[in-house]
């Protein structure tokens, strides 16, 4: 018995596949290009997206030996924003990924006209560029006739998981789970359906939107000649989502963070939608049996993506993994924060005009002193969330453990800083493919191939607990820092 987990993220795609006892077989991995059109805009080619997805699927199983898939798992970037046509499948423009800035002006004036509170009463969220809901009336309206097909029921509207769905499919399935619906500002989390009032205020047609199923669901089953065989597809969740319950955050409390090309913290919240005091995000951790499971969320935009800056941009470094051994030689005397806005900050600050900058710079700065600042500035953020959440939900406090996931965990100084400027252990698990995991172990119980929650939870690993290390007064000392540091990128 084998399960397929296909995993669509913001600057690569994968695919791996796993065994019952949800061990890693095989896996393959290819990047595509990130598209940037103007200051602030981010697209991806939807083409793109699809071809290195299904690419990646067909290497992972060859790779596996052919095995007999028995059901896809599908996790995704969030967010980010597909229309195409019902007929042709064609996309009506590039996707417009979740790190796009384009709607700042159309946020700020939602704000400005007092809409703010009843969009976060209905979705959890904020107003933000981040989220679809903005990215689809700007394609609607920027498109030439967009609109007037769209309400014509011509077009649909899907996240990645979705786009991927109708593809894997043929055109026969235009559904999303609750998790990646939960993302759009168009979701009432707590009635489970889209929002007319929500659909009036963006004014985007319902006619385009998708089915909205549990996490664990019957997707849809692929074309016959994609894999040899038709396959059916029984667990979709946002990446995030997936990643908690990757980790097996089961119990109210427990928190994870998640460091890709950004930074994702969610802490479960249980049956209850936590309305949060401090700019944080109510969501849905993840759905079965028709039953929301909510936490609140924490989105850093830049987190693995500094590492692929310095290397793509600043050309530091050939490769990410050479990051730690050069920052292990930066001059200690020298304490530079980095704080990576390149496309906004995220939470708890959301302030999607503020831009990055580098400070403490000296003549004796160079690549090392720039690597080291580029992994602390995760850390940085990240107890920006901590903090955020801790006065939110009464069950974190300075005794609680963080469980992390992502490939930036591969790195030891990173991970060491983060358990230093948090003051808490940080834990890492054996498995750090949580986010393919969590989409595998949804497809696997829906197919009474893999255990329920509790005893999924029996089988976390710990591979390494990190302790901190640096004294109080040190931790105050940089956190100060870093938090002047923030005010000073928000101010310009």
């Amino acid at each position: 018995m084998t399960i397929l987990a296909m995993d669509q993220g913001t600057t690569s795609s994968r695919a791996l596949v796993f065994s019952d006892d949800l061990q890693v077989q095989a896996s393959a991995q290819q990047e595509f290009e990130q598209h940037f059109p103007r200051s602030g805009w981010v697209e991806h080619d939807a083409d793109d997206i699809w071809t290195t997805s299904a690419a990646t699927a067909r290497g992972a199983i060859e790779k596996a030996g052919n095995p007999r898939i028995d059901a896809i798992g599908i996790t995704n970037q969030r967010e980010t924003v597909l229309i195409w046509d019902r007929k042709t499948g064609k996309p009506i423009y590039r996707a417009i990924v979740w790190q796009d800035r384009r709607t700042a002006d159309l946020c700020d004036r939602l704000k400005d006209e007092g809409h703010e509170d009843a969009v976060r009463s209905v979705t959890g969220l904020l107003l933000d560029p981040y989220f679809s809901a903005t990215k689809i009336a700007w394609m609607l309206d920027k498109v030439e006739g967009a609109r007037a097909r769209a309400e014509a029921g011509e077009l649909a509207f899907g996240t990645v998981d979705c786009f991927l769905i109708w593809k894997l499919t043929g055109g026969r399935s235009h559904v999303t789970d609750a998790t990646n619906a939960s993302r759009t500002l168009l979701y009432d989390i707590r009635k489970g359906d889209w929002s007319d009032d929500m659909c009036r205020l963006f004014n985007v047609p319902r006619a385009i939107l998708p089915d909205v199923l549990d996490s664990a669901a019957e997707f849809g089953t692929t074309r016959a000649d994609l894999f040899g065989r038709e396959i059916p597809i029984l667990g979709v969740a946002g990446d995030q989502q997936a990643a908690t319950v990757g980790q097996a955050c089961f119990d109210p409390g427990m928190m994870k963070s998640t460091y890709g090309t950004g930074c994702f913290a969610l802490l479960n919240t249980g049956e209850q939608a936590v309305t949060s005091e401090n700019r944080l995000l109510t969501t849905i951790a993840y759905q079965l049996d028709g039953k929301p499971v909510y936490a609140l969320e924490g989105s850093i935009f830049i987190a693995g993506a500094v590492v692929q800056w310095l290397r793509d941009g600043l050309k530091l470094i050939r490769e990410a993994k050479e990051t730690q051994s050069l920052s292990e030689q930066a001059d200690d005397s020298q304490q530079i924060i980095m704080v990576p806005a390149f496309t906004g900050l995220g939470a708890p600050h959301w302030n999607p005009r503020a831009r990055g900058a580098v400070f403490g710079l000296t003549r004796n700065t160079g690549p090392a002193e720039f690597a080291r600042a580029a992994l602390e500035s995760v850390g940085f953020q990240t107890r920006d969330l901590w903090h955020a959440m801790a006065a939110d939900w009464r069950g974190t406090g300075d005794a609680a453990v963080l469980r992390v996931d992502g490939g930036m965990t591969a790195s030891e100084p990173a991970m060491q800083f983060l358990a230093d400027i948090l003051g808490a252990p940080v834990d890492r698990p054996v498995n750090t493919e949580t986010t393919a995991q969590g989409a595998a172990w949804l497809a696997g119980f829906r197919a009474d191939l893999c255990p329920g929650p509790q005893e999924y939870a029996k089988a976390w690993r710990l591979d390494r607990r990190f302790e901190p290390q640096m004294s109080g007064t040190e931790r105050d000392r940089r956190y100060s820092a870093w938090q002047r540091a923030v005010q000073a990128v928000m101010a310009v």
